[in-house]
Formats: structure tokens, sequence, C-alpha cells
């Protein structure tokens, strides 16, 4: 039974540590790509904090989300759900309710699920910047968001880096040390095997009667 504790133990071990290497990694890359580029890509899209309630309840207020990039921003349908600018400054994520072709232009009314009307302005073809992949995880925009300033760096990628770093450490000297005593078991199991021997026959150890 005991045995059976240790490899559960090892497994939940194992298990969260891989999970807080990779949380720590998509935080870092985030980071990284947020810096360079100043948008935050995830092998190849585009992920999206979503601070307003206007798409509820399908997209939480403060998830994350994944958008992709389209080659032909002319070909969105009714229904697609789009991230655009909607000003020079401020970008947004609505539903397209309505196509309208006006000469060469394409445009989109949009709306927020969670809004009683329509946007106020259409949107050019070509302030789109992508479309709603259907991925989105709720609440970890905050942490995101968070993870950009210089405190989150610190809290959210330095202390558990640290934290990790001597975990890891600790299980390896463990490991090391339980090598150690098996190594040592050995001997001492072979050396008390040969004395259980038989010793040799002799007449001497024979009793007279």
């Amino acid at each position: 039974m005991k045995s059976f504790f240790r490899k559960v133990l090892k497994v939940l071990s194992v298990s969260t540590t891989v999970l807080l290497f990779v949380c720590m990694v998509v935080l870092l890359c985030m980071v990284i790509m947020t810096q360079v580029t100043g948008e935050k890509q995830l092998f190849g899209y585009q992920i999206k904090t979503v601070l307003s309630g206007s798409m509820e309840p399908e997209i939480k207020t403060g998830s994350i989300i994944l958008v992709k990039e389209i080659e032909d921003k002319t070909s969105l349908q009714v229904g697609d759900v789009i991230t655009f600018y909607q000003s020079f400054d401020r970008v947004v994520t609505h539903r397209i309710v309505e196509v309208i072709h006006s000469g060469e232009e394409v445009l989109y009314r949009t709306k927020g699920d969670n809004n009683p009307d329509p946007d106020m302005t259409l949107v050019l073809s070509d302030n789109v910047l992508a479309k709603y992949t259907g991925i989105t995880i709720p609440y970890l925009g905050y942490v995101a968001q968070y993870a950009n300033t210089t405190v989150g760096i610190f809290l959210l990628l330095v202390i558990p880096g640290v934290i990790l770093l001597c975990y890891s450490i600790i299980q390896f000297y463990l490991a090391f040390q339980e090598s150690k005593k098996q190594k040592k078991s050995k001997p001492m199991e072979e050396s008390h095997g040969t004395n259980q021997e038989t010793l040799p026959y002799t007449e001497k150890d024979t009793l007279n009667i």
C-alpha cells in the first residue's frame, strides 16, 4: 500500500512540475512577444485580452481569446466574430450582423452579443485585424495583463522560476540519495547470502553415540 501511495505522489509531483513549467513558458513567451512586436502571439495566433462584457456569455470579461489573421478580409460572413479597429487606438471584438457592399468597398455592421444595439460605425474590411477562432480561456486575461507590468513579471515569472529551480534541485538530491542507498543495500544482501551457504561436511562434525 505504501508503494502505491508513493507512486501516486510521484505522479502528482511530476504533473505539477510540468504544469508549472508550461505555464511559465507560455507567460514568458507572451511577455517577450509583447515587448518585441507589441502583440501577444502564440503559435501563429494572436492573443487578445477581453476587458468588457459586450460579448458575454460566449466571451467572459477578463478572458483571453485566440484570433487568426485572414487573407481575404472581404469574405467574412454574418455571424463571424472579428477583431477590428473601432478607432485609431481602440480594438474591439464583436460579431458581424450585416455585410454591406458599397461599390468596391465591403463594410461590416457589428454588434456585441450582450449589447442591445449594433455599433454606431461600420467597419471597413481593411480595418479588420483577425477572426475569432472560438478558443477562449476565462479570466486568464487578468493574469496576462498583470504579467506585462514590472511587478507582475517579478511575481509571476521570477519567483515561480526560483521556486521551480529549488524544487528541481531538491528532487534531484533526493533521487541521488535514494540511488546511493540502493547501491549500498546490494552488497549487504550479497554478503548476507554468502554467510548462509552450507559449510563443507567433515568427519569431525559427526557425533559419537
